[in-house]
């Protein structure tokens, strides 16, 4: 039997508000981007910057979340890569990349809600967050 592991840790900042939308069957889908930032130095010893957008797909996101993710906001979060496909308006066939972010793994690190020493993440979301008492960094 062979494994795999299909797995994504992004920590970036966020390039536009949040937007939700709901499935015929009532569930919320929000989604996002995030830009990520690598440097490095171009062969003149110069500091380059490439930065790579992705497109962060949310499932039933928390109220808590809502609030805090916000354009210009650093966050960290984990989950899935997925391919997928779709016809746009005109019927052409159209190829998107993205992640399906695990909700009790997305962290706003620029938050205005402050933590106190004993406090962990998942006392500041509302119940629809399972239990995380540890940073994952």
């Amino acid at each position: 039997m062979a494994f795999s592991l299909n797995r994504m840790q992004l920590l970036g900042n966020i390039g536009k508000d949040p937007e939700t939308r709901f499935t015929t069957s009532n569930v919320a889908v929000t989604s996002f981007s995030i830009a990520t930032t690598n440097s490095y130095k171009d062969k003149s010893g110069q500091w380059q910057n490439d930065t790579t957008w992705h497109n962060i797909v949310c499932f039933s996101l928390s109220d808590y979340l809502k609030d805090n993710l916000k354009k210009g906001k650093k966050v960290y979060l984990e989950g899935r890569i997925q391919n997928r496909s779709y016809e746009d308006k005109e019927g052409v066939k159209k190829y998107i990349t993205e992640v399906l972010a695990d909700n009790t793994k997305i962290i706003p690190l620029d938050s205005d809600n402050s933590f106190t020493e004993n406090q962990s993440v998942s006392d500041q979301m509302d119940g629809n967050q399972k239990d995380n008492n540890e940073l994952p960094f």
